[in-house]
């Protein structure tokens, strides 16, 4: 199947052309399997023979286009909301995160939830987090010890876990956070593994055959999961009814999006604040984790990088404020380059077109699914040149557009949490550099691995201590 379009440079029309494979049957299947085992080479590959933008889909079916070209990208992020439809094309985490995620939404009803859901990630509220960050991540580190070698996925992803945690719910400690907390790792785990991340994309395999099956044992702690958030919510809402809330006190996540009032003067629903919730534990410390984990690599991997990141940090002094070191560049040009490299998420969230229309010079017709491709154009090296080497430096050296840059999405789906996490990825790294000299065992390169939806270190990756510095 193919699109074709008429463009024009110096008044010469060209044709455009959006291919793709076209395969059926067993020979689809089996196209679906490799970009679930191996989402980067299938990209890499699909580039290779089909170009930056290429399209999966039957003449008689709208297709889903892989868009790989800035200058579409550009124009999908700046399409009106009404123009589009996104929540129902993330249909495949519904099972995750329920129906009222503003995940799932549209329209109006995105557009409230998203001012609701808004406040608590910026201005004083975002700074509450700072010191949070490096507590959780001294708690995490306190029994690493030199010469022992950990998988560095697990304790980061308590870490992220834990921020999360004690943003939206406050510095509990009741028996009720912590089994959260132990579901919530249990839950995302699941889906650990490509063969495991299978069955969220094949709804075939979604039999509940008892608690010892892998969907039963993912429906029981889904459950588990929700009976403990609703009970928080009740909670919650007594106390507010039967207390003063007091103004030296700044509010968890929770109390904010209770007390959340939209322009009509209407609350959160029960199972409108249970779904952002889970949104918010999810997706606010699984992808987070991962690109941790990815910056440790990185550092470790390549020692001018850690030399120049500790002589940066060293700068600062031996007791740094925490702010100042989230605004350091190279401690940034880092950052960012670990997320174009090999961004979490490959692609954003699909946008299926409402009606006709023509984006750059391509026509789509309506039901067409554009899904920006952030791996894809993160590797063009008309972009970032050598774009397979990691290299900080690029983004001192230029200012990249949000269509030429986007790990965090675009538009009015841009995420929310996007400054939470690279406050988180920042405050990590510096705490962990002042605090450890590390290493990696082996010098072999790492490519991403598929976990649940998301690409991330490979699940063995290991870290060795050479040095404490903290007693």
């Amino acid at each position: 199947m193919t699109i074709k379009a008429a463009a024009t440079i110096n008044q010469q029309p060209i044709s455009r052309t959006i291919d793709g494979p076209k395969a059926k049957g067993v020979r689809r299947m089996l196209r679906m399997l490799n970009l679930i085992m191996r989402p980067t080479k299938y990209m890499d590959d699909s580039v290779q023979r089909y170009g930056p933008m290429f399209q999966i889909g039957s003449e008689s079916a709208s297709p889903l286009v892989y868009v790989g070209v800035p200058d579409v990208v550009k124009e999908i992020f700046a399409l009106d909301a009404d123009k589009v439809v996104t929540g129902a094309g993330n249909g495949v985490l519904e099972v995750m995160v329920g129906k009222q995620s503003i995940l799932l939404l549209d329209g109006e009803p995105h557009q409230r939830q998203r001012k609701l859901l808004m406040p608590p990630f910026h201005g004083e509220q975002l700074r509450a987090y700072a010191q949070l960050i490096c507590d959780i991540t001294r708690d995490i580190s306190a029994g690493w010890q030199p010469g022992q070698t950990i998988l560095a996925r697990p304790p980061i992803q308590n870490l992220t876990l834990g921020v999360i945690l004690q943003a939206v719910f406050g510095e509990q400690k009741h028996e009720r956070i912590s089994r959260l907390q132990y579901l919530m790792g249990t839950l995302l785990d699941s889906f650990a593994y490509p063969i495991s991340a299978s069955f969220l994309f094949f709804p075939a395999l979604q039999k509940d055959l008892g608690a010892w099956s892998p969907w039963g044992k993912f429906i029981r702690l889904r459950e588990e999961v929700r009976s403990l958030i609703y009970a928080e919510i009740s909670d919650r809402r007594q106390q507010l009814k039967s207390s003063t809330p007091n103004p030296s006190e700044k509010p968890d996540i929770l109390t904010l999006l209770l007390q959340a009032r939209d322009e009509s003067g209407g609350a959160m629903s029960d199972q409108e604040l249970h779904d952002e919730i889970v949104t918010l534990l999810l997706a606010g410390h699984e992808t987070t984790a991962s690109a941790i984990v990815w910056m440790l690599y990185w550092i470790h991997h390549l020692p001018e990088v850690e030399q120049k990141l500790r002589a940066e940090l060293k700068a600062l002094g031996p007791q740094p404020d925490l702010i100042a070191i989230t605004q350091l560049p190279y401690l940034t040009a880092v950052c960012q380059e670990t997320l174009r490299i090999y961004p979490i998420t490959p692609t954003t969230f699909i946008r299926a077109l409402r009606e006709p229309m023509t984006l750059a010079g391509y026509p789509f017709k309506a039901g067409t699914a554009l899904m920006p491709a952030t791996y894809i154009i993160h590797q063009r090296p008309d972009l970032y040149p050598e774009p397979q080497q990691f290299r900080p430096e690029r983004f001192l050296e230029k200012q990249f557009a949000p269509h030429e840059f986007l790990p965090f999405g675009g538009g009015h789906r841009y995420c929310i949490g996007s400054a939470l996490a690279m406050m988180e990825l920042k405050l990590s790294i510096a705490t962990l550099l002042a605090d450890f000299e590390m290493t990696l065992p082996h010098s072999r390169p790492l490519f991403p691995a598929r976990r649940g939806l998301t690409m991330a270190p490979p699940a063995s990756m290991k870290l060795k201590i050479r040095e404490k510095r903290t007693s």
